[in-house]
């Protein structure tokens, strides 16, 4: 593993947290960071030790977008280039075995996120803008504080909507909304991007932390790795198919749940009334 930099690291109870260590410049993104958080989430996603990953950011806020002197650095030079890592370079390939193979569809800067057969968090815990917003897009699930400020600030910089999120937010809130909030730039607080459907729950930012180790204990202790890595690539993989298709690899899938181990661990721990023995899911 990568010694880090811009973000902290730590699993601890099953839970890999994923933390952006900017602080003082409210966890602006860099190169760097960029490098490390794809890093982190592939190492997590290959650790049996892991079965739950939050990223979050240190400090009062989340992540600010992408760091002003590299937007600089970038407008004065007139650099195209978009690629900040090696989207070649995988530590893994995850398991193949669980669910439909979605890679061919999914490419780019956080199509790793999609591919990491673990369940990811974004704990929005203040200003979350640009790349940064688009980052917390591509989790599986989001939490974020009343008070958080959000934006696209894409338009308000002279870029266009980055990274594949012209594609997710009209999936997640409607074209309507993600017009709105990709061509004005306009900040929204956390309550508005609940109502919204951009994220899962709006919480006081004192018991953010508190709401999400909730979840993530129930992910470890209550919920199969193996189901949970499946349906992310069911669902990922129905955006490209019709019903029919994506039905039959649903019958397929149960037919091979039905063979499994969790299945069995599954229907004993319910009859048994206690909790379940899930088996852990990695390559190392």
């Amino acid at each position: 593993m990568m010694e880090y930099k811009d973000i902290i690291f730590e699993t601890v109870n099953a839970v890999t947290q994923i933390t952006l260590s900017r602080p003082d410049k409210l966890n602006a993104w860099t190169p760097t960071m960029g490098n490390e958080v794809k890093n982190a989430v592939e190492n997590a996603g290959a650790d049996k030790k892991c079965r739950c990953i939050v990223v979050t950011g240190a400090g009062r806020g989340f992540c600010a977008g992408a760091d002003i002197g590299n937007l600089k650095d970038r407008s004065e030079s007139g650099s195209t280039s978009t690629v900040e890592v090696d989207l070649h370079h995988k530590i893994t390939d995850f398991d193949n075995n669980l669910g439909p193979d979605i890679s061919k569809n999914f490419s780019g800067r956080f199509s790793y996120m999609y591919r990491c057969p673990k369940p990811i968090i974004a704990m929005i815990n203040g200003p979350c803008a640009g790349v940064g917003l688009i980052f917390a897009l591509y989790a599986d699930m989001r939490f974020v504080a009343n008070e958080a400020k959000l934006t696209t600030s894409f338009s308000s910089r002279g870029l266009i909507a980055e990274h594949g999120v012209a594609w997710i937010l009209p999936r997640l809130i409607g074209e309507a909304n993600a017009l709105d909030l990709l061509i004005t730039s306009r900040v929204f607080l956390g309550d508005e991007a609940f109502n919204l459907g951009l994220v899962n729950k709006a919480i006081p930012r004192e018991s953010l932390e508190e709401y999400v180790a909730k979840i993530t204990t129930d992910l470890v202790q209550k919920v199969s790795s193996r189901s949970i890595a499946i349906i992310k690539r069911q669902v990922r993989d129905s955006y490209f198919r019709n019903f029919n298709e994506s039905l039959k690899i649903a019958d397929s899938e149960m037919v091979k749940s039905f063979t499994d181990t969790d299945f069995k661990e599954g229907v004993a721990s319910f009859i048994e009334k206690r909790p379940p023995n899930f088996k852990a899911i990695g390559s190392v």
